[in-house]
């Protein structure tokens, strides 16, 4: 048996065969003469062929968060400036399959130097790269394997569209040689209940058909298991979910302390189960792919559809999280040096106030007509004053509960001002992180940075739990750190006051609070902010 490591990035052990995700097609010799006018019919034609497919997989996709991440690709295909591109070098000689390559290495390499969120989409302009060639070819391409049996999917990192459509029953458990525990592929993972860890190198070196473990939790492979081990490891992952799945109620320590668990959506389509309320509503979903901003009419429509279903319970609508890293056509913000720090979130506003004005207006309506407690949070938010204004804007649309996402570390740092204009904050782990370690979120290399055990961020949090407590106002994280069990004892401990997650985390954090006091918790906290890096934290934690 052979251990490697690598990055959990989707709680849950597994265990199983191990079979890879086949190469795309392979970019064949360009041709010595080409026919530049049948060659650009071949790329729309191409453009065409995909856009179909990825739409047809979005409109499939089991939730909202997985078919926005599809429809953005569908956007990137279908954009005018890519297919210019590709028309310039036809008329400069070459065929379609090496113009399409050409374009979107230009654009994969502005991706990679702009960092961020355009960073992380670095994997998706691959794939889409593969998918056009393919189709150019008039070559499929290939999708997750079918052994006949359940099994472990290894691979240098997957795609959206192949990571959405996987099959819980079938794919055990993912390991991917690249990626980060922010990528699409971990997003996907979790929202799917798939264990997963990336970033494992030697993976690609395990041959197809033997036997892995793996624990998305620690990171740890193990190649080479015994069957017995094998059946023993999804024999617990069995009992675990179907122990999970009896887990009812509100959140609570073992001595009763309330600690809300909320869920993160996209759409009303993504409450699954009974939830307290949602922490983090995206509204996102409702922008994608338009040349234009979706109509007051449009917005209030899904809103109410949200609200309808929560009624008596609470609601956080976040405005749209969107901008020069975000890029969505209608915004027409003009190009940045470094689009991470630039104009996104709520200083979109300060270009195009009408967006958030149309949104409000849209939110306060949905908000009238039915029972849910709706409050309204804002990300990007650096200073008192921009919270503040924010909270003026709210109350001014009749929306009385105005909160901000604590993302950005100048505005931790004065969580106490900045909480005097709102009624709430929310803290964004994964942004929060990138800002803090100035590290990249899809920059592999320095992944320990973004690790949200690192005492330094988990100091950041603990800030604004004081802030929060000392004001009397709630102080929630609706970070994917919130779906570790672990460090929800830590959170609890620090006094935050609500946890928002993916759907299916939450009973395995429900079931964590409630085997430990609140004192325990405090406890555990204290031991966490002590430690010199995460691994110490963990394993003060654990003990």
């Amino acid at each position: 048996m052979r251990e490697l490591r690598g990055i959990g990035a989707s709680p849950g052990g597994a265990a199983g065969p191990v079979h890879r995700l086949a190469p795309p097609p392979a970019l064949p010799p360009a041709p010595a003469t080409v026919d530049p006018s049948a060659e650009k019919t071949a790329v729309r034609a191409a453009v065409l062929a995909v856009a179909a497919d990825l739409t047809r997989r979005a409109d499939a996709a089991p939730d909202t968060t997985a078919a926005e991440v599809l429809r953005a690709q569908v956007m990137m295909a279908q954009d005018e400036t890519l297919i210019d591109a590709a028309d310039v070098a036809i008329d400069g000689g070459t065929d379609a399959p090496h113009a399409i390559t050409d374009v979107l290495a230009v654009h994969r390499a502005a991706f990679e130097a702009a960092g961020g969120y355009l960073a992380e989409r670095v994997s998706d302009l691959d794939d889409l790269r593969d998918r056009l060639v393919a189709a150019c070819l008039g070559l499929p391409m290939p999708g997750v394997p079918d052994p006949g049996r359940p099994f472990l999917l290894i691979a240098r990192d997957l795609a959206p569209a192949d990571t959405a459509g996987l099959d819980p029953a079938l794919v055990l458990g993912l390991v991917t040689a690249e990626g980060g525990p922010t990528s699409h592929t971990a997003i996907l993972a979790r929202t799917l209940g798939i264990p997963a860890v990336v970033r494992c190198a030697g993976i690609l070196d395990v041959a197809d058909g033997t036997l892995v473990s793996l624990d998305g939790s620690t990171g740890v492979v193990a190649t080479g298991v015994s069957a017995e081990t094998a059946t023993g490891v999804n024999a617990a992952r069995l009992a675990e979910i179907e122990r999970r799945a009896r887990s009812h109620g509100p959140g609570r320590t073992a001595d009763g302390h309330p600690v809300a668990l909320l869920a993160n959506i996209g759409s009303a389509r993504d409450l699954t189960g009974e939830v307290e309320g949602v922490g983090l509503f995206r509204t996102e979903l409702l922008y994608l792919d338009r040349s234009d901003p979706p109509s007051h009419e449009e917005q209030v429509a899904a809103y109410r559809e949200v609200f309808a279903a929560l009624p008596g319970r609470k609601v956080v609508v976040r405005t749209l999280d969107a901008g020069a890293d975000k890029p969505l056509p209608f915004l027409r913000l003009a190009g940045e040096p470094n689009p991470a720090l630039g104009i996104r979130g709520l200083r979109v506003a300060r270009q195009t106030p009408s967006v958030l004005t149309t949104q409000l207006g849209a939110i306060a309506v949905a908000a009238a007509a039915e029972d849910a407690e709706v409050w309204v949070m804002t990300p990007m938010v650096a200073t008192a004053a921009e919270a503040s204004a924010f909270a003026v804007s709210c109350r001014e649309h009749g929306l009385s509960t105005a909160g901000v996402m604590i993302e950005v570390p100048a505005a931790a740092l004065r969580a106490g001002q900045v909480l005097r204009d709102v009624g709430f904050l929310s803290i964004g782990t994964n942004d929060l992180s990138q800002y803090t370690f100035a590290a990249d979120r899809m920059c592999g290399d320095l992944a320990e940075l973004l690790d949200p055990w690192q005492p330094a961020l988990i100091g950041l949090i603990a800030s604004c739990a004081a802030a929060g407590v000392e004001a009397g106002k709630p102080v929630g994280v609706c970070g994917e750190s919130a779906a570790d069990p672990d460090f929800a004892l830590v959170l609890a401990g620090l006094g935050i006051t609500s946890l928002s997650m993916a759907p299916r985390s939450i009973p395995a954090v429900r079931e964590s609070l409630a085997a430990h006091t609140l004192d325990e918790c405090r406890q555990i906290a204290k031991a966490a902010l002590a430690a010199d890096t995460p691994e110490a934290a963990r394993a003060a934690v654990r003990r």
